[in-house]
């Protein structure tokens, strides 16, 4: 686990690198306030802190009260580093957001257990925020989850010139494997689906399960053509191998509609998720296991595989 150490004392700094990486935390290192706020902000920012409380450009509780507000979908576990150890300072860096203090010049076992410990708790809230995001059968988003990554898409594309693409893909027939293999067997089935299609995407798409065996793909940054090559593959991923289960190998296949938006569309995402799942009805009627995309309008356009065969059109 990544632990931010922020100290403009490049001594304290060493001292604690070295013994850091000895138990085993990959070190992240900031000289001033500015420079470890900045770092806690990324994205993939560490989730434990360990902050002088005197630096250069923010002090310690700056930088606490800072990444607090800034209203975090994780959450970081920061340490204070003082020699400050008043009642009253104590409380004031509790306040600002801290977790926990810990006197300079520290001992060594001391910090390790403190970091344990903020270790231990945002292993838990790491797990919490999994399982309320995670559909409980495939490990992929839930509902909820994956439409709240699509609104934030949308937002971020009226500040982008690019394409965003989203996909419906619905398995076909499920309730037929159901009924003839038991629902142990559909559950493997969906399972398997989801990782071979989740396998097809970017490491930035996101994928979901919208509802029942229909999943949802979010594809930032790819214009219809682009999605057309996704979506394929997708289909591809399912049609060319059964799925075995303990109760028999059963051939899957899937339907998938398409729709796009760039940049200049106005869009809300009950519109995009409608073109989306119209141009998956239009698969389905051309006789499944097949894609097809939907225009601006909201009819389905060029299409890909099944029954219709290559560049087929459904209108």
């Amino acid at each position: 686990m990544k632990v931010l150490v922020a100290d403009d004392d490049p001594i304290s700094v060493l001292y604690l690198q070295d013994v850091l990486s000895e138990w085993g935390y990959e070190v992240v290192v900031a000289a001033d306030g500015l420079s470890a706020e900045a770092i806690l902000l990324q994205a993939d920012g560490p989730l434990l802190a360990v902050l002088d409380w005197m630096m250069p450009g923010l002090d310690g509780t700056d930088v606490c009260h800072n990444i607090r507000q800034a209203g975090l979908e994780r959450y970081v576990y920061m340490i204070m580093l003082t020699s400050r150890t008043e009642t009253e300072f104590i409380v004031a860096a509790m306040n600002a957001g801290a977790d926990d203090y810990v006197a300079k010049p520290f001992i060594a076992e001391e910090m390790r257990v403190r970091l344990r410990a903020g270790r231990r708790i945002v292993d838990l809230e790491q797990e919490l925020r999994r399982q309320a995001t995670r559909d409980a059968l495939t490990g992929i988003f839930n509902r909820g989850a994956i439409l709240d990554v699509l609104q934030k898409e949308i937002a971020r594309r009226v500040r982008t010139p690019d394409f965003l693409s989203v996909i419906f893909a619905d398995l076909d027939h499920f309730k037929r494997i159901n009924d003839t293999y038991g629902h142990l067997a559909g559950d493997e089935v969906l399972r398997e689906a989801t990782r071979r299609m989740a396998a097809t995407l970017r490491n930035y798409d996101s994928f979901g399960r919208y509802g029942g065996e229909e999943l949802l793909a979010v594809l930032p940054d790819c214009d219809p053509e682009g999605a057309l090559i996704v979506a394929e593959r997708m289909r591809g991923a399912m049609a060319d191998a059964t799925v075995p289960t303990a109760y028999g190998d059963v051939a899957v296949t899937v339907s998938i509609g398409i729709a796009s938006v760039n940049h200049a569309d106005a869009v809300e995402m009950s519109d995009l998720l409608h073109r989306a799942d119209g141009a998956l009805y239009a698969a389905k009627l051309r006789g499944r296991n097949c894609v097809s995309v939907a225009t601006t309008d909201g009819r389905a356009g060029p299409a890909s595989g099944g029954a219709g065969g290559p560049d087929a059109w459904q209108s």
